[in-house]
């Protein structure tokens, strides 16, 4: 058999834009939620075959919009949707919670998202455990029933008390758990540390500030160190079981109103991340202990409370270091919204259009799932014409040391019948592969994300042989950390 041609182009350091519309390196990220059945499963009690069905339809359907990255909603009230030695399946997956269905809904998250090219963040919420207590949905395995004085009541939700040691602990164990157990790409948490206030209603914890008040006399102050303990329990597990995995915070879109802080944002909204959730999002990027962060931007451009373009530029400016993915709401978008502006997919057209204009901005993440699938056509159109015609991989991150990936050897293109089959063999620290095709037999440019032609975690790609002479192939593996190989050209068998 002929030699492997290595391909002397040398992938360059920082990706090459053609044109706003076509980076080769963006996040496009959409959020699978679980909890109350949003979007997976459509509701709970589902055979085996409907929960994998539905699951393959949503993927399916997100490859098709171009989007390389899925955060899937694993741990939404101290539940699982996965193997869990330290807490109940969850009641949306069976109907029953602790009754788990006969797969791994996870793992096979994490194979049918590979096959098509995407990347798994793993979406857990720390301290919900109960949406509605008057509600009997806990299972007697829950460590609820086991450890009462861990957790509170308020209003009519039930939550870990976050001012808790051993809260900290156990999450940060269940963390450690998945991580070790699952090839994921991230753990990602959202805007659920403390939750939202209700009027009128003091959160119970005053117990726990009297206990271990630490150095503290102000409550607000202990509020915001004890979610600062957690996220950096959980960033200093994650690097003990595996440091090329990702953490990322996906906060509310205002992390303090200007009125409040000098270094706030020039808006008015109701509630801030600093001041209410008491999360300190930007500690949190100052200290190197995240490396993403997606504010929830669910706002249009030119809203007087929260203007998208006024956070967006403010997020762009407090990077700190860290990847900054944009959250869309395509979940606001109606023919009926009271707001103009969501009556149309213009708005997200425009966002991500803006977005791509600040450098600092490294791609977006789109709520929810189900959104691709109701609103088809409607999103369809502008995005994968426009937006997101080619594919693109997902940026590196870049607080994790690099893993250099081999390039894949044995590359052979062979016609099949009606088919052609590329296979090849991995490399070293191969986790996926991006087959590039070029025109007229010519390699151009591998910058170009017109000339990628599809990316897998397989060892192999069937497709049609249609104009097979017209063109040739080469390909790339990806690490963990996303970084990319030397290309190798395929051979002709």
């Amino acid at each position: 058999m002929k030699s492997l041609k290595i391909l002397i182009l040398v992938l360059l350091l920082q990706t090459k834009l053609f044109s706003q519309e076509s980076p080769k390196r963006e996040m496009r990220a959409v959020w699978i939620s679980s909890v109350d059945n949003i979007d997976w499963p459509s509701k709970p009690g589902l055979s085996d075959k409907q929960m994998k069905s539905e699951m393959i339809t949503i993927l399916d359907n997100l490859r098709s919009y171009n989007m390389n990255t899925v955060v899937f909603q694993i741990r939404p009230t101290a539940d699982a949707y996965y193997k869990s030695t330290k807490e109940p399946a969850s009641h949306w997956i069976t109907g029953s919670q602790g009754v788990a269905p006969a797969f791994d809904p996870l793992q096979l998250m994490i194979d049918e998202a590979g096959k098509r090219g995407m990347n798994v963040h793993v979406w857990l919420n720390p301290y919900r455990v109960q949406q509605d207590t008057a509600k009997s949905v806990l299972a007697k395995t829950h460590l609820f029933f086991k450890k009462p004085e861990l957790f509170v009541t308020y209003g009519r939700s039930r939550y870990f008390n976050p001012g808790l040691k051993e809260t900290r602990d156990f999450v940060s164990s269940v963390v450690g758990e998945i991580v070790r157990k699952y090839d994921i790409q991230a753990i990602h948490m959202d805007d659920y540390f403390y939750p939202y206030r209700i009027e009128g209603k003091e959160f119970p914890d005053q117990k726990a500030f009297i206990k271990e008040p630490r150095q503290f006399k102000d409550k607000d102050d202990w509020r915001r160190d004890n979610v600062d303990l957690i996220i950096k329990q959980i960033r200093d597990t994650i690097i003990a079981n595996k440091p090329e995995v990702e953490f990322g915070i996906s906060p509310f879109g205002v992390w303090r109103n200007i009125a409040k802080d000098s270094e706030g944002s020039n808006t008015l909204a109701g509630a801030s991340n600093y001041d209410d959730l008491y999360s300190n999002i930007l500690k949190w990027q100052k200290e190197n202990w995240i490396d993403y962060v997606t504010p929830q931007l669910y706002w249009h451009i030119g809203f007087k409370r929260a203007d998208f373009e006024v956070l967006a530029k403010w997020w762009a400016a407090h990077k700190y270091g860290t990847n900054v993915y944009i959250g869309h709401g395509e979940y606001k978008l109606s023919t009926k919204s009271p707001d103009p502006e969501w009556r149309t997919p213009d708005q997200i057209v425009k966002q991500i259009d803006m977005i791509r204009s600040m450098p600092l901005i490294d791609g977006s993440m789109h709520f929810t799932a189900n959104n691709f699938l109701k609103k088809g056509d409607t999103l369809r159109k502008p995005l994968v014409e426009k937006l997101y015609k080619y594919i693109a991989l997902t940026p590196e991150a870049n607080r994790i040391t690099r893993i250099k990936p081999q390039s894949p050897t044995n590359a052979v293109i062979a016609k099949n019948g009606s088919k052609l089959l590329l296979t090849w063999k991995a490399g070293l620290n191969d986790k996926k592969y991006v087959i590039y095709r070029f025109p007229k037999k010519n390699i151009t440019d591998f910058n170009n994300p017109e000339n990628i032609y599809y990316v897998t975690t397989a060892t192999q790609l069937e497709m049609p042989s249609t104009n097979f002479e017209n063109y040739v192939y080469a390909i790339s593996a990806l690490s963990q950390t996303q970084t990319e190989s030397a290309p190798v050209e395929f051979v002709k068998k």
